[in-house]
């Protein structure tokens, strides 16, 4: 979606301690006008204006460099001569099909005293020049709209919707009696309507739209078709389940290629066989919690069921050693989704027919909550979210086997009763601080996905609000940390490794002793650098550390400046 005038003014408030490219997004790039030649400035933006298409939409801003710090630095501008009126001429001769974005004047205060920006409405794509070049937006860059990225296009759009294709032959004749009352019973149990489940079966199939001029699409095969009929209809469409003592040592394996209901369960009933169980004691009641949630594999699992891409070879794969599960199927992420943006991007069906049949019946639903579920129920169980990962055209989703956490499975509950549900970008958020001292926003935005200012917004909120974290330093050194209480309650005694208290007075203790030997000595004090070998903190924790030290210590100066500054203990007077 293009961004408003009021969205660009506000990020450009914040160039004096970030550069524009920081900020750039799928839908957001920041450009430096081509002052060398009105020519190659219009190629600049006829390139933008397709990249940006096909991408989905978005805004460029042109007129300001990125890679630089300050105001001033940045907001370089665009030349007053150059006449709006042509760029939108130029754009529009020289796209195919024809693209008509929409500039928009930003005054400024620097540089030229004008920003432009170019607002590209995503339409259906794929887009080139007049003479077939064409780049797409993949995250924050533009990318050679290569053969196999048009064919994702293709995907994206539904213009090559497999499931859609319908298939020659009597309906009945397909379909497996077993396979529709499986999909009944898990629509079912999911509360889907009750009118819809009492139709006959090709009645049902029909209100899904699954059945078209008397024809079964290769949707309504997956969803209810005969092992036999997707065996030779479908060749390509298989499951497999392995368990593997190692990663090179295989056990017992299954594969099949039953339809969506049938493959689900089965799948789910050989990985639930070896998932142990715990028991938790929290209050009056003892709970039982497997090592993997069942909510999280049957997420991932429907993830994976309904991102298949039936085209490619490569089986539905699930890989379940002593230590984790792997699900992966064939089909890479489409539509600019990415390991770092799925928690908020918009959903994106590989098939849709297949995907709105299953939302008709509350299988999964349009809102992307799938992958927010898979991190919830590890979250709130102390553990860490699944890993989500791209490997050529497949993608993979690892779940690590760990403990459950009491302290913590406790606090989530009792928040809970409270009102207070914490929503999964907190959850990363506490998670993330058991196991560091402190997180600053430049840390928190990508942990949650979110920009600079959400993530900023949010760790406000678990402070002031919510009472979780409390702030420390100020300005661009602000940093929060969980608050010494909560931190001893979902640690747990016993932890010093983990106590950032321990470890931070630790360090300066440290710190302070090397200072006083190394003056007893008459040596040179330390700089920051030596004393991030000696603590293991970065360079503004570092400065943090000393400020803090040097409060509490009088004694302590720092000399000189640059990498050349030094902090030293005075001698004191025999």
């Amino acid at each position: 979606m293009p961004r408003t005038r009021d969205q660009i003014n506000a990020l450009l408030q914040e160039l004096d301690s970030a550069p524009a490219d920081s900020f750039e997004d799928q839908d957001l790039d920041f450009k430096e006008w081509i002052g060398r030649s009105r020519e190659k400035g219009v190629d600049q933006v006829v390139e933008m204006a397709v990249c940006m298409a096909n991408g989905g939409g978005g805004t460029v801003v042109f007129g300001v460099r990125d890679g630089v710090i300050g105001r001033a630095q940045s907001l370089l501008g665009v030349p007053l001569e150059i006449d709006v009126n042509r760029l939108v001429k130029a754009v529009y001769d020289r796209t195919d099909p024809k693209l008509t974005p929409v500039f928009e004047d930003l005054p400024i205060g620097l540089g030229t005293g004008r920003l432009l920006l170019m607002h590209v409405h995503g339409g259906l794509p794929p887009y080139t020049d007049s003479q077939g070049r064409a780049k797409t937006r993949i995250g924050k860059d533009c990318q050679p709209l290569t053969g196999s990225l048009r064919r994702r296009i293709l995907i994206e759009t539904g213009e090559t919707d497999f499931t859609a294709s319908c298939i020659d032959a009597r309906v009945h004749d397909l379909l497996s009696a077993a396979a529709m009352e499986q999909l009944r019973d898990i629509a079912r149990r999911e509360q889907a309507p009750d009118d819809l489940l009492r139709l006959s079966d090709m009645d049902l199939l029909d209100a899904l739209d699954l059945i078209v001029a008397g024809q079964l699409t290769y949707a309504g095969l997956f969803l209810a078709g005969h092992p036999d009929t997707l065996k030779r209809l479908m060749p390509r469409w298989v499951w497999t389940h392995a368990r593997l003592s190692s990663d090179v040592e295989t056990g017992d394996r299954m594969d099949g290629c039953d339809a969506l209901p049938i493959a689900l369960g089965r799948m789910l009933d050989r990985i639930m066989a070896d998932n142990p169980i715990s028991t938790l004691e929290l209050g009056l009641f003892h709970h039982e919690y497997r090592a993997y949630p069942e909510i999280a594999l049957r997420e991932a699992l429907m993830n994976a069921l309904c991102h298949q891409d039936f085209r490619i070879g490569g089986p539905l794969l699930i890989r379940q050693y002593p230590n984790r599960i792997e699900i992966a199927n064939a089909g890479g992420f489409i539509g600019g989704i990415a390991p770092d943006n799925i928690l908020h991007h918009r959903p994106v069906p590989r098939n849709p027919l297949l995907v709105n049949a299953l939302v008709r019946l509350r299988l999964v639903n349009r809102m992307n909550l799938g992958v927010r579920r898979m991190y919830q129920a590890m979250l709130i169980e102390g553990k860490e979210p699944p890993a989500l990962i791209e490997e050529g055209e497949s993608v993979l989703v690892r779940f690590r086997r760990q403990p459950i956490s009491g302290q913590f499975r406790l606090f989530i509950a009792e928040e809970g009763k409270a009102g207070r549900i914490p929503s999964v970008e907190q959850l990363l958020i506490l998670h993330y601080l058991l196991a560091h001292p402190e997180l600053d926003t430049d840390t928190a935005a990508p942990l949650c996905q979110r920009t600079e200012p959400e993530a900023r917004e949010l760790l406000v909120e678990m402070e002031t609000a919510l009472g979780y974290l409390e702030r420390g330093g100020s300005g661009r050194s602000t940093y929060w940390s969980l608050r010494p209480d909560l931190h001893r309650r979902l640690a747990g005694a016993g932890h010093p490794e983990r106590d950032r208290r321990i470890a931070w007075e630790a360090a300066k203790t440290r710190i302070l002793s090397v200072l006083q030997e190394r003056a007893r000595r008459g040596d040179p004090g330390l700089a920051n650098e030596e004393i991030r070998q000696i603590t293991h903190y970065d360079r503004n924790q570092v400065v943090r550390l000393m400020r803090e030290l040097r409060t509490e210590n009088p004694a302590i100066s720092l000399e000189g400046a640059g990498r050349s500054a030094a902090y030293r203990l005075e001698s004191r007077p025999k």
